[in-house]
């Protein structure tokens, strides 16, 4: 037995979805899931079911033969026009005859013979098959005056009747010449979201557009609309940190060092040709001398470049594991939730996620406590120099992401949380809003909310105590977040240690 997924396009009358269910039935096939709202698309039932292979090979035979199998998303073209009628019997059933032998969907009649117009008949038609528009509109005009209103073929103008269909014509747009039936899978598993929040007593048509968003607002921010805020810090003689605030998601960091370049995190794969002209605006472009990255944990905005750069990338093995797999929960508590899966797939497509090929290990940490050696709450897993900077790789408890690290320079006050401290202060009105929208598609963007905290408050505590060392200098802890400014601790509040500079594609293309 396996499981297996399909959309089922049925007509909106009265036993259409019993007539369905008696044909998987009669294959033995089990409903493991089905999702039908009236009231987002009337035609359209989402299945998944268990089955023999033979018999759901049969059970989609059957659906097919009766017509109600959704077998492509062709794209269907709208179109609107005003057609005058004589004012005689049968002149409306004529019009009528037209358009049912173009395959045409009827969405919108209007004519009354008392009204302002009383020949005017409005007509507005969704069409599978764009190739009759011409020769149903041919046929009207040797018969008719005609006025064409509106005529698209983009998605934009088709009414809910068609929902799934339109929808699927503006995923297209982010997800370029993708077949039907990956687009297919790819509307099963948002359709998924949709059921879930909806149970949550989320609008499942405010899901759809904020999924939507997400790859609207990853498309417009790159090319010509990228920019990032960027701050310069000097740590010491000879090296230079750069911190690099995309417009979506993760920072990056990188360090200019006399010898070589060390990148930290690498944000989103949409933006990496956008990064590189970047770099090069900064006289940092020879990536022949970026000789490492280091990861801090599988999110598609903090890894999802890594694999575009020749300079092999240090992570541990979870984090690999975790860009192997389908859920940025996986190894969590919350390793099982639809809502974390299917997230993953969508922005992993969004941002053409392309995670590290070229990847050195972190070694494991042993089975025996004992032997672990600590900082504060977190395991030390590795040691290692960026110039003449000395920094420690710390296991980090998993309340974001499992197998998250944070690293760390005790000598010059340098901490790198990432996403367990952020100052959501220093955040753009639009970075804080595109960050909202993955907290309302899987409720948290932590697969542990409880122990992020814990987290958060382990770390806070590693920072005051580092800032107490260095207050005998006159120094203070930098906090390089995984979102927003390098910030400092000021009265127990994140304050950003310096301003930052906006760096526009378009005024440097």
């Amino acid at each position: 037995m396996e499981q297996f997924s399909f959309i089922a396009c049925m007509p909106d009358k009265p036993g259409a979805l019993h007539r369905a269910a008696e044909i998987i039935t009669r294959y033995e096939g089990n409903i493991n899931r089905i999702q039908y709202d009236r009231r987002i698309d009337r035609n359209t039932v989402f299945f998944e079911v268990t089955a023999a292979s033979q018999a759901y090979q049969k059970i989609l035979e059957e659906l097919e033969r009766i017509g109600y199998l959704q077998t492509s998303l062709q794209p269907v073209a709208f179109l609107k026009f005003n057609v005058y009628l004589p004012n005689c019997p049968g002149a409306l059933f004529d019009i009528l005859d037209h358009t049912t032998y173009s395959g045409a969907n009827i969405t919108f009649l209007d004519f009354d013979d008392r009204g302002q117009h009383p020949e005017r008949l409005v007509v507005s038609l969704n069409i599978e098959n764009a190739d009759l528009i011409d020769a149903l509109l041919n046929q009207l005009k040797s018969k008719y005056r005609l006025e064409i209103v509106e005529y698209d073929t983009t998605g934009e103008k088709l009414d809910d009747t068609v929902f799934y269909l339109r929808l699927a014509q503006r995923l297209r747009y982010y997800l370029g010449n993708a077949e039907d039936a990956f687009l297919m899978k790819f509307l099963h598993d948002i359709n998924h979201i949709a059921q879930e929040l909806s149970n949550l007593r989320k609008d499942p048509v405010e899901v759809f557009e904020n999924i939507l968003k997400v790859g609207d607002t990853l498309s417009r921010t790159s090319g010509e609309g990228f920019y990032a805020d960027v701050q310069r810090v000097r740590v010491k003689d000879g090296i230079e940190l750069f911190c690099f605030q995309l417009p979506c998601g993760g920072n990056i960091y990188l360090f200019d060092t006399p010898d070589e370049r060390v990148m930290i995190d690498t944000g989103y794969g949409i933006y990496q040709p956008d990064v590189v002209n970047m770099l090069q605006h900064y006289g940092l472009g020879d990536l022949s001398l970026l000789k490492r990255i280091y990861i801090t944990h599988a999110d598609a905005d903090h890894c999802g470049a890594a694999g575009y750069f020749s300079a092999p990338s240090y992570l541990n093995h979870e984090t690999l594991k975790i860009t192997r797999e389908t859920s940025r929960a996986y190894g969590s508590s919350n390793q099982g939730c639809i809502l974390e899966e299917v997230y993953t797939k969508m922005i992993n497509l969004f941002s053409r996620f392309t995670p590290p090929s070229n990847v050195i290990l972190f070694p494991e940490i042993p089975v025996q406590a004992e032997e672990v050696e600590k900082m504060g709450a977190f395991p030390l897993i590795a040691r290692f120099r960026i110039g003449s900077l000395e920094f420690e790789a710390l296991q980090g408890l998993g309340g974001h992401m499992h197998g998250e690290i944070f690293y760390m320079c005790p000598e010059e006050g340098l901490v790198f949380p990432q996403d367990a401290v952020i100052n959501f202060r220093s955040l753009s009105p639009e970075r804080t809003e595109y960050n909202a929208l993955a907290d309302y598609l899987m409720t948290s963007v932590n697969v542990d909310s409880n122990l992020a905290k814990e987290e958060r408050n382990a770390l806070m505590s590693l920072i005051l105590e580092l800032d107490n060392k260095l207050l005998k200098n006159g120094n203070k802890c930098l906090i390089c977040c995984g979102h927003g400014s390098v910030s400092v601790l000021e009265g127990g509040k994140l304050v950003e240690h310096s301003i930052s500079e906006r760096f526009l594609a378009r005024k440097n293309l």
